[in-house]
């Protein structure tokens, strides 16, 4: 991965070699990538097929764990040092911005909020499949929900941030990645169906509800 972004990077930047800031970003974009593979592979780097070591890479999880967060944190200093006075007037703006600030809390809430929405709202078909007795459709719908918590906060998201933008079809496409990536089989029994379906639509209410109080309260339309 990191020697992958060196090589591609190298050949983007390349053209613009006589400027500093194309070299800044290609190692900003190495720091982070190294910073992925220690946070990925905190036990040693992944077997190549001879013997290789970094001392970065090894020792505990935790040490290497924080080795990573150094890490990214050296590669978003980097960022800012090379984006020189731009980041500091931008950083400003953003802060005192009112707008910025309705849009992170309407997504905050959407995102956590939403949460918990589909939480109580697939509560019932939740309780059902754990009190079903133990058979292969139980666990197997056990483990379908078992992912639900990290897809929906992931769901959420996208769907907020494509609509407070105004890009309802790329909400869309988001839904259908979703079910196509998602969606239970036979197997997982029609409680699993009705428990993605439930907290499917419980996520888009939130989203698109957010969504729509932020574009009203700063002035543009809802949609």
């Amino acid at each position: 991965m990191v020697l992958f972004t060196l090589a591609y990077g190298g050949y983007a930047v390349a053209p613009y070699g006589d400027e500093g800031e194309p070299w800044l970003t290609l190692a900003v974009a190495a720091l982070l990538s190294l910073g992925a593979v220690l946070w990925k592979h905190p036990a040693g780097m992944p077997e190549m097929g001879f013997s290789f070591a970094l001392p970065l890479s090894v020792g505990r999880l935790a040490q290497t764990r924080r080795v990573s967060v150094a890490v990214f944190v050296g590669a978003v200093g980097l960022g800012v040092w090379s984006a020189g006075e731009t980041s500091g007037s931008l950083g400003v703006d953003l802060v005192l911005s009112d707008g910025v600030a309705v849009f992170l809390s309407a997504a905050l809430i959407s995102v956590f909020g939403g949460g918990a929405l589909a939480k109580a709202a697939t509560g019932p078909v939740r309780a059902e499949i754990l009190a079903l007795p133990d058979s292969p459709e139980r666990r197997a719908a056990v483990e379908f929900m078992s992912a639900g918590r990290a897809i929906g906060l992931l769901e959420r998201g996208l769907l907020f941030a494509f609509l407070a933008a105004g890009q309802p079809e790329a909400a869309a496409l988001v839904l259908a990645a979703k079910s196509l990536a998602r969606v239970p089989t036979s197997d997982h029994g029609k409680h699993a169906s009705e428990y993605f379906l439930i907290g499917t639509l419980a996520s888009v209410i939130a989203s698109l509800a957010m969504s729509m109080a932020a574009r009203s309260a700063v002035g543009l339309p809802v949609l």
